[in-house]
């Protein structure tokens, strides 16, 4: 069994302790990992990083560039031939030793074509209380009506070699944006895909300093509406859609106007109410802000 561990990387020297923790996964027996690493920096300012962060574990480097996420996730695409199974996960987050085999036992247990498992944020004492109690960073997948529909790069496993999907690539439009995952796993499921959650295969990211603020959560919050928004793909749906989330980003309206004196309470609805009007967005095709490349990569 040959697995392809894929990461994006943009001038993040966490990712040597993300390398460092993918050699030590305690693997199934018969299993061979590799991992492709894409730089998507304008020059390839992580090279050096990479291969020198763990020796022993076969790692390939790419330079990937720029500033565009979906240029660096199809260059590891492209670089998953000969894969059995494919594995996502980001350049700033740590996986225990027994990720991969947890991830690939679900897989085995319940025929699922991909598997989700959660990112578990980790805060340090700069953290606002209601930050903290609400774990708003983490990043936790979901089912919607019993159904799981998409996932995240941040922690994924998916079937690769002999798939309809292997000629499928992230959306270049979104790259810069954010939410190019999301709409790559939408496209899976309607492809046929079948997904499946393993909450016992978290992986774990310090959050930093720059991510500490409502301001940046609101933003992210509203860009992951957008993403969402690409469950729907017809006019009518679309328009459903915008008028339900019209009506929820109303309620949660009312609902941070009559908490205001609560700071938990009220930023929990705040937060409510960008993601409803990031699928407003979303239907309506507006475009999309930059989160990636740059001073938007914080």
């Amino acid at each position: 069994m040959r697995i392809a561990v894929l990461m994006c990387t943009f001038r993040r020297p966490e990712v040597r302790q993300t390398l460092a923790s993918l050699a030590a996964q305690d693997l199934p027996v018969g299993a061979q990992l590799r991992v492709v690493v894409a730089d998507n920096d304008d020059t390839p300012s992580a090279r050096a990083t990479v291969e020198g962060a763990a020796p022993g574990l076969a790692v390939e480097y790419l330079h990937a560039p720029a500033r565009n996420i979906s240029i660096a996730r199809n260059a590891c695409l492209d670089a998953a031939d000969g894969a059995d199974w494919v594995a996502f996960i980001d350049d700033d987050e740590i996986a225990p030793p027994d990720w991969l085999s947890r991830l690939l036992a679900c897989a085995a247990e319940t025929s699922a074509d991909a598997v989700f498992g959660p990112a578990v944020a980790r805060y340090g004492p700069d953290a606002p209380e209601w930050m903290r109690r609400g774990d708003l960073h983490s990043n936790r997948p979901e089912r919607r009506g019993g159904d799981v529909r998409t996932g995240h790069t941040c922690n994924a496993l998916l079937r690769w070699a002999g798939t309809p999907w292997t000629g499928r690539r992230f959306d270049l439009s979104r790259g810069a944006s954010g939410g190019e995952d999301t709409a790559y796993f939408f496209d899976l499921h309607r492809d046929g895909a079948r997904f499946e959650i393993c909450e016992d295969a978290a992986v774990h990211e310090t959050v930093p300093e720059t991510r500490l603020s409502l301001r940046w959560l609101l933003r992210r919050r509203f860009r992951s509406g957008q993403s969402y928004a690409a469950s729907e793909v017809g006019a009518a749906g679309r328009t459903r859609l915008a008028l339900s989330a019209t009506g929820k980003a109303a309620i949660c309206g009312f609902g941070a106007a009559a908490t205001a004196v609560s700071t938990g309470r009220r930023n929990s609805w705040l937060l409510r109410g960008a993601l409803h009007l990031g699928v407003v967005a979303g239907c309506l095709r507006l475009r999309q802000a930059a989160l990636y490349g740059g001073d938007a990569e914080g």
